[in-house]
């Protein structure tokens, strides 16, 4: 079996980065929406519903990539390629909104000394933008690591 490019799907590189996708976006996803009342803000909505999104896609691949590195291969077939890199592309997009918008509004909270914003809460909205940028960061590297394999298929 020929080798992939480091990070491209299939490999153990691409590997660690959709765990890291799965793991942060889960924490995003938990931080925002466990005992919080997320629903009072639009962006905190956007942000549960594009992690939500995330983290099957992630987990998805992450089983592909797991399946690849023990038993197949890496993944060679451009049709393949290209939808993993638009679906990369369109979520990272997603995901970096989300974290921007939300980061935003807990900015814009913390402006009104705290009022509207409980510094408990606060933190855990803080604590859900931060690793929703995280998997931004890991969910961008995915999407350009796999670009890059592309011409060559």
């Amino acid at each position: 079996m020929r080798r992939g490019f480091h990070g491209s799907l299939g490999t153990s590189v691409s590997f660690s980065l959709r765990m890291g996708q799965t793991i942060f976006s889960s924490a995003s996803l938990l931080f925002m929406s466990l005992g919080v009342e997320f629903y009072s803000y639009t962006a905190f909505c956007y942000l549960v519903t594009a992690m939500g999104l995330l983290v099957p896609w992630s987990l998805t691949l992450s089983l592909v990539d797991g399946y690849s590195v023990l038993v197949a291969g890496p993944v060679r077939q451009r049709g393949i390629l290209v939808a993993v890199v638009i679906g990369d592309w369109i979520l990272s997009m997603l995901a970096l909104a989300a974290a921007c918008a939300t980061s935003s509004v807990i900015d814009l909270l913390h402006q009104f000394d705290g009022s509207y914003c409980p510094p408990k809460l606060c933190n855990r909205y803080q604590l859900s933008a931060v690793m929703a940028f995280l998997s931004w960061l890991l969910t961008t590297a995915s999407t350009l690591l796999n670009l890059w394999l592309l011409p060559s298929l």
